[in-house]
């Protein structure tokens, strides 16, 4: 039986993905009204229609939620394109059915055991669709994972969601590592040609009434309702203004000796930055003569897994400069050491909690303006004392100053720093917070040098070169 479907049937940013093969998970996943789940759908009956021995499972958390989604939608689209004579709907199931064998079978995941016993009238299981995959556990989908075996036709995961409820394992497992075997989309509303006028009308209104919300629901951003330390619409507001870096790169330089005590000391007047895209330092104002700037750091530690350094323009309050990536602590060090110098020698406070390495490498190098906390000691200690006076800062600026935070994983972060049960401000489970805190000990260590604030657990000293 020839099937035509109909010309202009699909939202073309969803047109790369019509017939992908080689990828073990399809990601679709952004805003309301983005058009996915019907992409899902069509794609779905296509693959169906192809060849006979593919089946498909369409999960959803719990099973009583298909029938006026997943398989409604279905039947939507079999309808719309008349089909009716290739794909039989059983509504006592529900199941449907295609001419070639092939079968689509709906379940929820309220007990992953029972999936075993799923079987189909004629081949095996070789296509899940996960519609709201951010409300199913990591278990959970794992389960349905290795149900995908066996060898012959290749297997295939296609997971729809909005990301609406925050730091998920999702974000862990498919957007803050890379899976070469995954293939990840982001759609809107804006994405989607067949919304209607009256809709895209009621979503465009949040843009000004509620700008978090329109951030988190209407464009898909990570984010959590109700609980963030910071302002959540006046972040999130920032978030869509933020501007990209002037420039991306890292530093290049030579390393010597000093004759005296044989001390490696990198040659300042070697340093150099290499322009790259994707480098670690992204840059929104280069360094100026004269100007004064400050830096907080915050290394690698339990739960985290990223190097950041934050600078600071000491007269504006600016962020004018982050250094974030994955890294060895001397390389963080000699990234670090480079960025203070290049920042006309910046004072350079790097958190001290989970490793004194970088201090020491610093040090050793020779960096001329190291923060000396209370009674000796490099680094800035982050304390029971000291941060909650740090994030206090922070969310001060956010609420007070939020244009002078530029850098976009920053204020995702304070998007995703929340209260838990115990009132503690903290990263939510899943999310990075290495950014918020070395934004919060560089406005700190900002408000220090201009005499504006201090603490009984700290006080401004410096260090020269080490000695």
């Amino acid at each position: 039986m020839r099937v035509t479907i109909p010309k202009g049937a699909f939202n073309p940013a969803y047109l790369p993905l019509l017939f992908e093969e080689e990828s073990r998970y399809l990601v679709l996943y952004g805003g309301a009204g983005s058009g996915k789940s019907v992409f899902a759908a069509q794609r779905l009956l296509i693959r169906l229609m192809e060849r006979p021995g593919r089946n498909l499972l369409a999960a959803r958390a719990v099973a009583a939620t298909h029938r006026d989604s997943t398989y409604a939608l279905f039947k939507r689209v079999i309808g719309m394109w008349g089909l009716g004579e290739v794909f039989r709907c059983l509504d006592s199931e529900p199941r449907i059915c295609c001419v070639n064998g092939n079968e689509i079978i709906f379940k929820g995941l309220g007990d992953p055991e029972k999936l075993k016993s799923v079987t189909f009238s004629g081949g095996e299981l070789t296509d899940v669709w996960i519609e709201e995959a951010s409300e199913l556990s990591e278990g959970q989908f794992n389960q349905l994972d290795l149900r995908l075996r066996g060898r012959g036709i290749r297997k295939q995961m296609t997971l729809t969601f909005n990301p609406v409820s925050g730091q998920h394992w999702l974000k862990r497992r498919f957007f803050d590592s890379e899976d070469k075997r995954a293939r990840v989309l982001k759609t809107t509303y804006r994405d989607n040609l067949f919304l209607d006028d009256e809709y895209r009308r009621t979503l465009e209104g949040y843009r000004e009434s509620d700008p978090y919300y329109y951030q988190v629901y209407c464009l898909g951003e990570w984010g959590v309702l109700g609980r963030s330390v910071f302002h959540p619409g006046k972040v999130a507001g920032r978030l869509k203004e933020a501007p990209e870096p002037v420039c991306r790169g890292e530093f290049a330089f030579e390393t010597g000796y000093d004759g005296q005590v044989g001390r490696v000391l990198i040659q300042e007047e070697s340093i150099v930055f290499a322009r790259q895209e994707g480098g670690c330092v992204s840059v929104y104002r280069a360094p100026e003569p004269g100007r004064e700037y400050v830096i907080g750091g915050d290394t690698a530690g339990e739960g985290s897994d990223y190097f950041v350094a934050q600078v600071l323009d000491l007269e504006s309050g600016e962020q004018v400069c982050v250094l974030r990536g994955r890294m060895d602590d001397d390389v963080f060090a000699r990234q670090a050491y480079c960025l203070g110098v290049w920042y006309n020698r910046a004072l350079m406070a790097v958190e001290c909690n989970f490793s004194s390495y970088p201090l020491r490498e610093l040090e050793r190098l020779g960096y001329p303006e190291q923060y000396v906390r209370e009674g000796g000691g490099l680094g800035f200690r982050t304390t029971a004392g000291t941060r909650p006076v740090i994030i206090a800062g922070l969310v001060e600026v956010a609420r007070e100053h939020v244009e002078w935070i530029n850098h976009r994983e920053t204020l995702r972060e304070m998007l995703s720093f929340v209260r838990n049960r115990n009132g503690r401000a903290e990263a939510q489970s899943g999310a990075h917070d290495d950014c918020v805190m070395a934004l919060g000990i560089a406005y700190q260590v900002r408000r220090e040098r201009l005499g504006q604030g201090g603490g009984s657990e700290w006080s401004f000293a410096v260090s020269r070169g080490g000695t």
